[in-house]
Order: structure tokens, then sequence, then C-alpha cells
């Protein structure tokens, strides 16, 4: 073990037990925590800026010259996706459910936004959210979509993707796992990608502590700004469960044992 030393403060995840005042982790998986970094922030950024980093840099490959479109831009990974994407130099366009959320994603770093309705989506707005898609991207469509939603949200996005684009399937959010045409590929010459960040770890764990390193330099740096959006004691752990379910959280809820 060289990556930690006995009293070392340090971020991990776990995957189970997290909801504890003491718990046990593999130190191989441990992050070195920055003095400068608060434990509620730090127990925050893990997951979402993991994987919103292992999506835009291992997997989409974003060039700094291109235009990254984030669907709930607002919600954990979606805000994280939109700091990195932003710290990667990317032109980043955040689309969420409310003027709030749109407003939230704009003070993270976005450089446009738009609103989308929420729940089913009818043929007409369907085509209206790719339509926003295109002209947000100055007609050209996205170079990398990233998509945490799924649903009735899926197919629009990806008529909306620029040539070669890279659409990320992050999760599902909306509830439905969508089925889209796969024309659509041949049509734009683009490429659906699928995002698994925890396989991802366990597959390859030199890459991905090195990706965690990098973004903890990131936030002790300041270039990045995880947004905890409420706290909530240990004992209270289930109206955070609940705020997560209905979909009400901004940014990341946190429980402090």
């Amino acid at each position: 073990m060289t990556n930690v030393k006995v009293g070392d403060k340090v971020i991990v995840s776990t995957g189970s037990g997290g909801m504890a005042e003491e718990t046990l982790a593999d130190a191989a998986r441990c992050v070195p925590m920055p003095d400068n970094l608060d434990f509620d922030v730090a127990s925050s950024f893990f997951v979402t800026y993991g994987t919103s980093y292992h999506a835009l840099h291992d997997r989409a490959h974003l060039k700094a010259d291109e235009t990254l479109v984030v669907l709930g831009a607002a919600g954990g990974v979606g805000l994280s996706a939109v700091e990195l994407g932003k710290a990667m130099g990317a032109r980043v366009v955040a689309a969420a459910s409310s003027e709030e959320k749109v407003a939230l994603a704009k003070k993270h770093g976005a450089d446009d936004g738009f609103v989308y309705p929420s729940g089913r989506l009818s043929k007409d707005e369907q085509k209206a959210f790719s339509e926003e898609i295109k002209r947000m991207t100055g007609g050209k469509g996205a170079d990398v979509l990233y998509d945490p939603v799924g649903g009735d949200y899926a197919e629009p996005a990806l008529r909306a993707m620029n040539w070669e684009g890279r659409y990320l399937v992050i999760g599902f959010a909306a509830g439905d796992i969508p089925r889209v045409p796969l024309n659509l590929t041949l049509l734009k010459g683009c490429d659906i990608v699928g995002v698994f960040w925890g396989a991802s770890m366990a597959r390859d764990p030199k890459t991905g502590l090195a990706n965690l390193k990098q973004i903890t330099n990131w936030i002790a740096e300041g270039k990045l700004h995880p947004y905890v959006s409420a706290r909530f004691p240990l004992e209270r752990a289930g109206e955070a469960i609940r705020m997560l379910m209905d979909r009400k959280a901004q940014g990341k809820v946190v429980v402090m044992p």
C-alpha cells in the first residue's frame, strides 16, 4: 500500500455501507483528500465527477473546440459534466426541466441553455426538443451529447447529433430504457457510446485512480466547484433518498454521519 498511510484523510466509493459512522474500504481504492477540501464536498463529487470525466475524457475524447450538450444539466452527474466540459475547453449547452435548473448550470459554467418539457413527450415536443439542440449548436448539432435521462429524450437527441458526434449513454432518469432507430447512426456517422464508470474502475483501476486524482487537483485549484444543495443528518437519510427519487435534487445531496 503506497497511495495512503495511517492517519490520512481519504475519499473512497465503497459501493455500499457509506451511510455509517465507520466503514471498511480497500486501501487501493482510496484517494488522498486535499487539506483545503471540506468533508461534505469531498463525499459528494467522487461518483459524479468520476463518471463524467470517464465519459468525456476516456469515452468521448472531448476536444477543446467542440460543443457539448448536457441533458439533466442540474443533477449530480449533469452539473459535473457541465463543469468538466468547461475545464476541458468545450462550449457547453445545458438542457434541464426548469429555468431555475438551467440558471444553476450557467452559474457553473454553461455557455448557453434551454428548458425542455418534463414527462412523456409528444411527437411535436420531441421534434421541438431536437430542433432546439440544433439551434443552440448553430445548426450543426452536438459534437458530444451527455444523456443521463434516456426515455423519450433519447431519439430526438440522437437526431440532433453533428457528423461523427458521440452520444454518451449515462443513465435513464426518465425511467424508460429507450429504443432508438440505428439508421440514425448511419445518417449522422455518429457513435452511441456506453459509459459504465464502476466497471471501468474495476477493469482499469490505475487509469481510474489517475482520473480521480486529476479531478481532485482541479477541485483543490478552484477549477471545479462541486455543488451540495442539501445536507441531512444520518437519522434523516431516508429524506435524502426520497429527494433523489422525486428528482427534486440539484447538484448533490449529502448525508452527514
